[in-house]
């Protein structure tokens, strides 16, 4: 009973009311009344159940529908952050510590003061499926309303709440599969987006599907998702990657099965059965999972992912609809735990790319040197995960007759250049979203100067448009070339620069080693890159 009392009093103190304003704008939605809050012209309702609690014994449960309420329920608190584990200090990505609960499974809406039919645009938060929440202030959805769009920002089940699968689970499952609740939280968030949003403004029929890294693998799954399927029209994917993935029950492409580490985390957790697992205290469980190995991620389980992303792509059996996707040019330097340690000297690399990658070998020390053994690295495991897949996404969506717009984030300022971090993991964000002065306490400080705001207001623009017509432009800025137009790109470095055929051969060479894996059948493709190679397997049909 005691967690029990626990959830209750959390849920009662983040609904209690604040006080009401005379100008407080209150919607009546298929859901339920929400008062909300004016804020600049931009109306925000914040802390909205879109599910009911996945608590007790609907943890671990596809979410069920949210409880109707009574009279206007109070919108302008936050509702609270997933259980997550406690972030890193000294991150540039840590921010204040939010509220935690299981309870958890809320948005927050911006909408322009007396929209009709407007876009929308939901937004999906990163963090590795194990950290952050839609309320982080670095995604404020202000400035991209007051461009004409609802934002809708959600939050999601983290972790091993969020992505466990297990025997016993998938036992009691009328599909017979467990894991990916975190996937069907995010369609559940977009069925409520369809019953609920045109009640504040939005159209149904005109929304876009938006996420940075985590949030962007999200996207992909839910274009690849057929429970997802005609809730969305645009999607946009930043810093994206299109790693393997374990099957339930079966070894695929070398990745362990996900009932099979789940069992394995039970052990470790000293959980004897799944009644056991259920009840343990859930910050026990997000704060434990990380130090035995449990790694949260999509399952391939033939119902909510039928297959490896790469193969639905392959086949054209995603959502058909328009995608921008890109990359940032720094990705790794602020994620230099996913390079391997670095070899002795330029002869030991070289050998180490020549064991690895075989008679491609030579194309990869052409693009990634033995000479600079430190920014190889960096730009070979960038290109991998994050180049690759941004170039795939827009050219599958091209080969189905889609627009398709790619990009490549390479902006710098003078704190990111004194500690290293050029055009950094995530470093798009605050520009996309007119955040700036939002950002984390130690994240490199943008300057309050003419030129970034400019560079903002560009990205908010192109971003905004394309939000509402599938079409990305901006005023005064150059057109954003389609992919199909000679691989046309934009590329964000003090200003947008449209251009062409960026890093030629780069794409195709990571594409010829996932396509010799992905026939070899036994080899994952994520972070094995580079000196850390598995031996390159041999050519056949149909790959490079």
């Amino acid at each position: 009973m005691k967690g029990r009392w626990k959830n209750l009093a959390m849920a009662l103190a983040l609904a209690a009311p604040g006080p009401a304003l005379a100008d407080d704008p209150v919607v009546e939605a298929p859901a339920g009344s929400l008062r909300g809050r004016e804020e600049g012209g931009v109306q925000v309702f914040k802390g909205i159940p879109y599910a009911a609690p996945p608590v007790g014994e609907r943890r671990w449960r596809p979410p069920a529908g949210a409880r109707s309420w009574n009279g206007v329920r109070d919108a302008t608190k936050f509702g609270a952050a997933c259980t997550q584990p406690k972030p890193r200090a000294a991150s540039i990505y840590a921010g204040e510590m939010p509220t935690m609960s299981e309870d958890c499974l809320s948005l927050n809406i911006w909408a322009p003061k007396d929209a009709r039919g407007a876009p929308v645009f939901l937004w999906i938060h990163g963090g590795s499926l194990t950290a952050g929440s839609g309320a982080e202030p670095l995604y404020d959805g202000s400035a991209l309303a007051k461009r004409g769009l609802v934002v809708v920002s959600i939050n999601y089940r983290l972790g091993v709440l969020g992505y466990l699968a297990h025997p016993e689970l998938s036992a009691e499952s009328p599909d017979r599969v467990s894991g990916n609740y975190g996937l069907l939280d995010q369609v559940a968030a977009l069925e409520w987006v369809k019953r609920n949003i045109g009640a504040f403004g939005g159209d149904d029929g005109n929304v876009t599907i938006a996420g940075e890294s985590a949030g962007a693998l999200s996207v992909m799954y839910l274009m690849a998702a057929p429970k997802a399927r005609g809730l969305f029209h645009k999607a946009i994917a930043q810093s994206a990657y299109m790693v393997s993935a374990s099957g339930l029950r079966a070894t695929i492409n070398g990745m362990v099965p996900a009932e099979e580490l789940g069992r394995g985390l039970a052990a470790k957790l000293g959980a004897t059965d799944l009644a056991a697992l259920r009840a343990m205290p859930a910050e026990e469980i997000a704060s434990k999972a990380p130090a035995t190995g449990f790694f949260p991620f999509p399952t391939i389980d033939g119902k909510v992912v039928p297959r490896q992303l790469v193969e639905t792509f392959d086949k054209g059996e995603q959502a058909p609809v328009p995608i921008l996707a890109g990359f940032n040019s720094g990705e790794i330097r602020s994620l230099r735990f996913l390079l391997p340690k670095a070899p002795a000297d330029a002869a030991a690399y070289e050998a180490a790319i020549r064991a690895g990658y075989g008679e491609l070998a030579d194309l990869f020390l052409a693009r990634y040197p033995a000479q600079t053994i430190d920014e190889s690295m960096l730009a070979a495991t960038r290109d991998a995960m994050y180049g690759w897949t941004s170039e795939r996404l827009v050219s599958n969506q091209s080969a189905l007759g889609q627009r398709s717009y790619y990009y490549l984030f390479d902006h710098g300022y003078p704190a990111t250049q004194e500690w290293n971090l050029h055009a950094f993991h995530a470093a798009e964000l605050p520009y996309v979203f007119g955040t700036a002065t939002r950002t984390p306490p130690l994240w490199p400080k943008i300057p309050d100067t003419l030129a970034e705001k400019k560079l903002s207001v560009a990205m908010t623009n192109y971003w905004a448009s394309f939000a509402a017509t599938g079409t990305p432009s901006a005023k005064n800025q150059p057109d954003w070339p389609d992919y199909a137009d000679k691989r046309g790109v934009m590329r964000f470095a003090g200003e947008p620069r449209a251009g062409h055929n960026l890093y030629p051969g780069v794409s195709a060479l990571h594409e010829a080693v996932v396509c010799r894996r992905r026939a070899a059948g036994d080899i994952p493709w994520n972070w094995n890159i580079g000196v850390i190679s598995p031996p390159l397997p041999p050519k056949v049909a149909g790959c490079q």
